[in-house]
């Protein structure tokens, strides 16, 4: 088109700017022009012609506008008529851009004069300048048919020259004419055809929604631009294609295995292979080559297959000459994160390499050896200084972060600020910052901790080194580093979680590939990279890790806040104030559990130590800050988790002030009840943040479980306990009985889950407790017959619940056991206080028949002792034989023989006394038929029980399954329930 010269010089400077879209560095100026028009007008065109597919280059400005969509215009002198070269001229020309009409001008001495419409398919036709369209297309055919049949060797460069004033087209081979040549760069057609390359794959980054389905043949066009140029000679262009490689692969988006938006290989279905990778040449004949190099070294070979293969279409192809080509446009199908993140790396190395060897050195930099891995500078607890040493290093990480925003940096290397080395080593250490982000991402999915973090320390590296280059830090690439130290908190959690796998860890840590060293090296040239080394050393102190992980996230969370982007990215600020809730809760458990140790530990002393006191402070400082952190974002649920981790340090608190027992008798201490109703207070706390049940079923249940265990704690060592000294007897059991009920309060036996036989278990002991104590006050009580007969109702009332409760549970035997001789014991202590033998038979009868209630306590003791005695048989052979305490499994077998024991003693001597009495009796009225079977009855189990108890080789068992024999013959009615304990 128009005659345009081939000098290389001209080629260069029709270089286009990088598109916008791409955040590609302009390569050249844009005012450059070309025959007086500007660049803004060029482009390339496919444009198919028969069965001859074309790449054509236009710089004919098109108008448009309202009735007229696409017009060109031509400025005529009035004077002159147009003659049939000047019509086939505009003809083609809208012919080839695909313009329906043509708009003519006509001036007189620059003085316009008329504007003339004309359709495309009229200009054959006008005036002075009439042709044949057939005329020409028969022309056209004839040479692109002269050209198909000596166009043949792939690869290779023609030249197609008319001479003035000549008849004649010849064809030159400029390839072969250069064969000759030692240097392949000293081709002058190298150079215009890898700047041809260049454009089209920029232009086809334009195309902002169809460019994924040409990655491939945009790849295809890159790799080949590549191979004709020379990195000493074009390395903005080199660095700018690798960048445009790398830019590809799209980072934030995950791996589409099936996906149906768009085709990512266009040509074929075939997965990434070494001939898509190497782009092979071809020989003379035209067939494939499966080496990666060019047949002949000293040829500038321009492989342009994937221009051709833009609208293939085989039924055009003459197969018997020309084969079907093979896929090349393919682009990598990346079978994983990593190895789509190292292919990018891969291409910003290079494109750094270039940037890197195109700077001007003012004096020599330190020579730095590739090969030579750069220490990650890894130090165990011994060399790190500690969590204080963090503030320091935050607060000059902070103060540098200010430095950045304020368009303050450094270059080491020397580049200048705005010059295309500079602004494309910036893209490219951008693209690295997020490629090893990805990695590190990836990384951490799969648990490969160590590895996580030597990806994002590369990662802050990268971003360090940006900081130092960039004079003003955009939104975008702000957020980005709060992701990065996000990411790199969460890797050092995990580390801190999973301190059993450090030795893999470290090694994965330590572990660098040649790419990424190099990668190192060429940021090394602009800055120190050590900004951000608080924040990725592995340390082997956990302490230490956990406060780094906590540093990590409050410095994304500064950034946010001086960087005015919270209300930008309310996620991500809602992610980092999770993320310190988080970290401090389990830092605040670090440090009560350590708290919990040294109490463990305390034997010797009893006062509590300052250690334990910092350690309290520290936890409770941790606890009180992650609240802060949950409530800010109204994360009701975490929040309520933390006041619950407080009220059990409080817990911790007052289990640390429990006096040691010893020249004076132990009491309940003031201490310990402060830090008990503290601890409830931080639990009501926890349900007031949670509201209802409904918000979080399963936190709502452990909040009420946890303060339900506080009030049982407090109640149950302020009556074991009693604080006599301080205290009247009746204010302590007030304020038990005060616990007791708020500990049933919050105690939910009715709801069916994993915790319910846990809350019955709970219910019952209280109700027994409170059944005893009452018991207990009725006993010592004298005088008050008022106060004696509510401690007899209250006594009573809770011992049936806590029958009925422990009824319930199917392995609370030995419980059930002790409640009912409490009850039998109650019974005697009532009847010692009548004075009629009716009175006291009617008693005797109610405490055997609360005895006579044990027998499913009993049957379920006979169970447990069958199976352990069944366990055993198969266990040990016939000469082996094991001792009763060896066998006990679940069962207490030393408890079991106590409360037998109490059961036995006091059975016999309600039998003797029923006896007595019944004897009595008899003699008295003569005796009455229930009565007279109650004695036979109650005479033949008190015979029986005698003569068991006095044979002290009866074992366990044997005495359960007599004792349940008695109970059977005292029980009035035999029918009983088979199931649970009666």
């Amino acid at each position: 088109q128009g005659n345009v010269p081939l000098e290389p010089s001209y080629i260069v400077g029709q270089v286009a700017s990088a598109p916008k879209e791409q955040n590609l560095t302009p390569l050249f100026s844009d005012g450059e022009s070309s025959q007086g028009l500007k660049n803004d007008f060029v482009r390339n065109i496919l444009w198919t012609f028969e069965d001859i597919h074309m790449l054509v280059g236009s710089n004919m400005p098109i108008f448009g506008g309202g009735r007229y969509p696409a017009v060109s215009l031509r400025l005529r002198d009035n004077n002159k008529p147009i003659n049939v070269l000047t019509g086939i001229d505009y003809w083609l020309d809208n012919l080839i851009c695909n313009v329906p009409e043509l708009v003519m001008c006509f001036h007189v001495n620059g003085i316009v004069q008329k504007y003339e419409m004309i359709k495309t398919e009229d200009i054959p036709n006008l005036e002075n300048s009439n042709f044949s369209t057939k005329v020409i297309k028969d022309i056209a055919q004839n040479i692109l048919s002269f050209l198909k049949s000596n166009c043949t060797k792939e690869g290779h460069t023609y030249w197609l020259f008319k001479a003035s004033g000549s008849d004649i087209v010849k064809l030159y081979d400029l390839t072969t004419l250069c064969e000759e040549t030692e240097d392949k760069y000293q081709n002058p057609f190298t150079m215009p055809v890898a700047i041809l390359l260049y454009k089209v794959a920029c232009n086809m980054m334009l195309k902002k929604n169809q460019n994924k389905k040409h990655y491939g043949t945009i790849r295809t066009l890159l790799l080949n631009c590549l191979k004709l140029l020379d990195n000493g000679r074009h390395p903005q262009i080199i660095a700018s294609a690798n960048y445009m490689l790398s830019e590809l692969f799209q980072l934030d988006e995950p791996k589409k295995e099936d996906s149906t938006d768009f085709p990512i290989n266009g040509n074929s279905d075939e997965s990434y292979s070494e001939e898509e990778e190497e782009m092979p040449d071809s020989d003379e004949n035209g067939s494939y080559s499966n080496s990666s190099d060019p047949p002949d070294d000293n040829k500038a070979v321009a492989i342009i297959k994937s221009v051709g293969e833009f609208h293939f279409h085989p039924s055009h192809a003459d197969h018997s000459r020309f084969p079907p080509p093979k896929p090349s446009c393919a682009f990598p199908v990346c079978h994983g994160t990593e190895e789509r993140c190292r292919l990018v790396l891969n291409h910003v190395l290079e494109g750094l390499k270039s940037v890197d060897s195109s700077v001007k050195k003012e004096g020599d930099l330190p020579a730095a050896d590739p090969s030579t891995p750069i220490p990650l500078k890894y130090e165990d607890e011994s060399t790190s200084g500690g969590p204080e040493c963090l503030e320091k290093q935050m607060a000059l990480f902070l103060d540098k972060m200010g430095s950045f925003q304020k368009g303050k940096h450094s270059s080491q290397s020397g580049m200048i600020p705005g010059s295309w080395q500079y602004k494309m080593k910036l893209q490219l250490i951008l693209k690295s910052s997020k490629a090893y982000y990805v990695l590190s991402d990836a990384a951490m999915i799969l648990q490969k901790y160590g590895r996580a973090l030597r990806y994002i320390k590369l990662a802050l590296q990268c971003h360090d080194t940006y900081c130092c280059l960039c004079g003003s830090m955009l939104p975008e690439v702000l957020v980005f580093l709060c992701q990065c130290l996000t990411l790199c908190g969460d890797i050092q959690l995990m580390l801190a979680q999973n301190a059993n796998n450090r030795a893999a860890y470290l090694e994965e840590y330590n572990y660098q590939t040649k790419e990424d060293q190099e990668i190192l090296h060429s940021l090394h040239r602009e800055s120190r990279c050590q900004v951000f080394a608080w924040a990725t050393d592995l340390s082997t102190d956990l302490e230490y890790q956990l406060s780094v992980s906590c540093k990590c996230y409050e410095a994304a969370y500064e950034i946010l806040l001086f960087s005015n982007l919270k209300k930008e990215n309310p996620e991500q600020h809602i992610q980092v104030l999770k993320r310190m809730g988080n970290i401090r809760n389990e830092i605040g458990v670090f440090y009560m559990n350590q708290a919990a140790a040294v109490q463990t530990e305390r034997v010797g002393n009893k006062n509590v130590s300052t250690t334990e006191q910092q350690l309290w402070k520290k936890s409770f400082s941790c606890f009180e800050e992650g609240i802060q952190n949950f409530e800010s974002i109204d994360d009701a649920t975490n929040a309520a988790l933390l006041l619950c981790n407080t009220g059990r340090l409080m817990r911790i608190c007052a289990q640390a002030h429990c006096a040691a027992e010893g020249a004076f008798k132990r009491e309940f201490s003031p201490e310990e009840a402060l830090y008990y109703n503290k601890a409830i207070d931080y639990y009501l706390k926890a349900l007031r943040s949670l509201g209802t049940r409904d918000v979080h079923p399963a936190v709502w249940d452990s909040v009420n479980w946890e303060l339900s265990t506080t009030y049982f704690t407090m109640a149950t060592l302020q009556q074991d306990y009693a604080p006599l000294s301080r205290k009247a007897q009746e204010q302590i059991e007030k304020e038990v009985s005060e616990a007791m009920m708020k500990s049933l309060k919050y105690c939910d036996v009715d709801t069916v889950c994993d915790r319910q036989p846990l809350c019955q278990y709970r219910a019952a002991t209280i109700h027994h407790r409170l059944a005893s104590m009452y018991h207990s006050c009725l006993r010592n009580q004298v005088g008050d017959e008022h106060l004696r007969k509510q401690h007899r109702v209250l006594a009573e009332l809770h011992y049936s619940k806590a029958v009925r409760l422990f009824q319930l549970l199917k392995d609370a035997p030995c419980e059930f056991l002790r409640v009912q001789l409490e009850r039998v014991a109650f019974a005697e202590f009532q009847m010692a206080s009548q004075n009629s033998s009716a009175g006291k038979l009617k008693t005797l009868f109610g405490a055997l028949d609360i005895m006579t209630k044990t027998k499913g306590a009993f049957q379920l003791i006979r169970k447990e002792l069958v199976a352990e005695s069944e366990q055993i048989s198969k266990d040990t052979g016939p000469t082996e034989s094991v001792s009763q305490s060896e066998a006990s499994g679940g069962l207490n077998k030393e408890e079991v023989l106590k409360l037998l024991s109490i059961f036995e003693s006091r059975m016999s001597f309600l039998l003797l006394q029923s006896i007595k009495l019944l004897t009595s009796t008899k003699k008295k009225i003569g005796g009455i038929n229930e009565e007279e079977v109650a004695l036979k009855t109650n005479k033949q189990v008190y015979s029986l029980l005698l003569r068991a108890t006095a044979n002290k080789g009866l074992t366990l068992l044997e005495r359960t399954d007599l004792l349940l024999n008695l109970l059977e013959q005292l029980t009035p009615n035999p029918a009983g329930s088979n199931g649970g304990i009666q």
